[in-house]
């Protein structure tokens, strides 16, 4: 089997020239890939004291529910605005050119669970220090963020200062 980052595929100049893009489809169309990535990403978290694993729409479902189901955990998913059927919370947040607002239903997360957030990518880091603040809202405590793929360039943790923040792979760029 091949090294992880060998499914990585790198296309140069996207979305803008001197940016490298980090496809991670390529992982999860490889079934080999795939098992790596969830496997590598579970290790990060197997031996963490949690309930639930928290993951945004949509690649946090991709990895998060397959990480919940080995783990026997719960599962709860961070939508977009307008996605969820029940009462929510919702928090905006800044994006490179804008604004998003993300909801978490009102009753995912009871006061004092320990929870885990499972995500692909961390960038800026801005969804993430969103999902903390809604779960934070609703009484749990993060215990661990677990990302398939960093981008240390654009100094994502520095937005999550105070976390324990791990990541399977790490490239240095943007």
């Amino acid at each position: 089997m091949k090294e992880l980052e060998q499914y990585v595929r790198s296309i140069p100049d996207f979305p803008e020239e001197g940016i490298i893009f980090r496809d991670i489809t390529s992982i999860l169309q490889d079934p080999d890939g795939l098992q790596l990535a969830i496997n590598q990403m579970q290790d990060l978290v197997k031996d963490i004291d949690f309930d639930v694993v928290v993951g945004p729409e949509s690649r946090g479902f991709i990895f998060g529910v397959p990480i919940a189901y080995n783990l026997k955990k719960s599962f709860v998913p961070v939508r977009k605005k307008g996605k969820l059927p029940c009462e929510t919370i919702e928090k905006e947040y800044s994006l490179e050119y804008g604004t998003a607002t993300i909801e978490i239903h009102k009753d995912a997360i009871k006061p004092g669970q320990k929870v885990v957030i499972i995500d692909d990518l961390i960038a800026t880091g801005g969804t993430i220090e969103a999902i903390i603040e809604l779960i934070e809202q609703l009484g749990g405590e993060v215990v661990r963020i677990a990302f398939l793929m960093e981008l240390k360039g654009l100094e994502g943790r520095k937005k999550l200062d105070g976390y324990d923040v791990e990541a399977v792979l790490q490239y240095e760029g943007k």
